[in-house]
């Protein structure tokens, strides 16, 4: 039988080959066990015991090309360091460590220089994508380079399985979006510790639930510097071509520190979005607390939300939900972005039927609240009850920064601001640090219940 060795040099990438077709039960004990991708088959539990770590090396070719989703297209891409593809029953857990070696990964997209000005292939790597992608230039992206062709994989995915379990592991230093689940049903991830330095590791978010059903997160803490718990459904005619949902989502007693956006619904919501509780939360520094973005273009039908017992403290804003987000395509004078009805489409994002119950704000930098749809497709259905929004008074970060928008007026005030909202009730709602008679901002398009 193979044997694995935990030295922290050997690479371990047949060992675990072997291993995985030998035996449904593998453990890790003390050490460092070097490897390149590791697939997964059915019925596999992998125990990483405290003080091992499966560390996975930062050789680009090690993760060979797979046919997966990409930041919400289907497309080649690098196969993800821990892989789990039409398989059943598996299951990762411990008190160990899954680390990502993100750092190379990290360095070589150059953040600023290759991913805002280098929009071509260059690297061997690259090349070799733009061949099995020839449609590459037509297929949006969201900026984590799609167009330069360096697609890397997520740290852990799952893609078209089915009673997937990981739990009690830290998960570290991905390459790119950490938890990543497409077309997959009756996950679970449960007590994680997911840790990406918040300034330096772009585009590691920390969930990214795509086109997945029947999914459970809780009791997991998230330090990212881009989304954290991030629920998605496809980008464009490619993801409504796909008709599959992310549906049937519960988030319970999580803490999200640092990153963009606490619980994330978007931009990619092509499919739709729908039965989703967040529930007993924390949002610690991150940007926004619940954050539901999409624009004309993107498509989807987001229902049946509930947000209850939410704490959001020292963010730009805790709740953000708007039809005009900007990332990929900022033309201000673009359709996407009027203020006049456009033609609705299958491509007209619905957002509908949300509950916000028993949440609070601390401190926030921005703004209270924005809540904007489209006026040929208003945010409707909205609930807002026992609920205390605080803005810091002596804050001096532009109001506009609360969320990535585009093509809305500057507000006259940090209040909650309302646009385009259809069937809107309002129950015991407090708003502080914001100028008196300025709390609620109710523009356009707005019907109160």
């Amino acid at each position: 039988m193979a044997r694995l060795i935990g030295d922290g040099r050997t690479d371990n990438t047949k060992a675990f080959s072997e291993l995985l077709v030998e035996s449904a039960n593998i453990v890790l004990e003390e050490g460092v066990y070097l490897t390149g991708s590791i697939s997964i088959p059915s019925g596999v539990t992998l125990t990483i015991n405290k003080g091992a770590t499966l560390k996975f090396k930062d050789d680009f070719s090690l993760y060979p090309p797979v046919y997966s989703r990409w930041e919400g297209v289907k497309c080649w891409c690098m196969r993800a360091c821990l892989f789990v593809e039409n398989a059943h029953d598996v299951t990762i857990r411990g008190e160990g460590t899954i680390d990502g070696s993100g750092q190379a990964w990290w360095d070589y997209i150059d953040f600023e220089d290759r991913r805002h000005k280098q929009m071509t292939p260059i690297g061997e790597i690259e090349k070799n994508f733009a061949k099995l992608n020839p449609d590459y230039l037509s297929q949006p992206g969201g900026g984590g380079g799609r167009y330069s062709q360096f697609l890397r994989p997520p740290l852990f995915q799952a893609l078209r399985s089915k009673n997937v379990t990981l739990e009690g592991v830290t998960i570290k230093d991905s390459p790119f979006w950490t938890i990543h689940p497409v077309f997959s049903s009756y996950l679970t991830f449960r007590n994680l510790t997911i840790k990406n330095p918040a300034n330096m590791a772009p585009n590691t978010d920390g969930f990214d639930i795509d086109s997945c059903d029947h999914v459970t997160i809780e009791g997991c803490e998230v330090f990212v510097g881009d989304d954290g718990i991030c629920l998605k459904s496809g980008s464009g005619k490619d993801g409504i071509a796909d008709a599959y949902p992310c549906s049937d989502i519960h988030i319970e007693n999580c803490t999200v520190y640092a990153a963009h956006g606490g619980v994330v619904l978007g931009s990619e919501t092509a499919s739709g979005i729908r039965n989703v509780v967040a529930r007993n939360c924390r949002f610690i520094g991150t940007d926004r607390g619940i954050r539901i973005k999409s624009r004309r273009g993107r498509g989807g039908v987001l229902e049946n939300l509930v947000f209850e017992n939410l704490h959001s403290e020292n963010t730009l804003c805790p709740l953000t939900c708007y039809l005009y987000y900007r990332g990929g395509a900022q033309d201000p004078s673009s359709p996407l972005y009027s203020l006049d009805p456009q033609p609705v489409t299958d491509e007209t994002p619905v957002v509908r039927n949300m509950r916000i119950v028993n949440c609070t704000s601390a401190g926030s930098r921005a703004a209270a609240m924005l809540i904007a749809g489209l006026p040929e497709s208003p945010i409707e259905n909205v609930v807002i009850k026992d609920c205390n929004f605080d803005v810091d008074q002596n804050t001096t970060v532009d109001v506009n920064e609360c969320d990535q928008y585009l093509g809305l007026p500057t507000p006259a005030s940090r209040g909650v601001r309302l646009r385009n909202v259809r069937g809107l009730k309002l129950e015991n709602i407090s708003v502080t640090g914001v100028e008196k008679g300025l709390e609620m901002l109710i523009e356009s398009g707005v019907e109160l219940v």
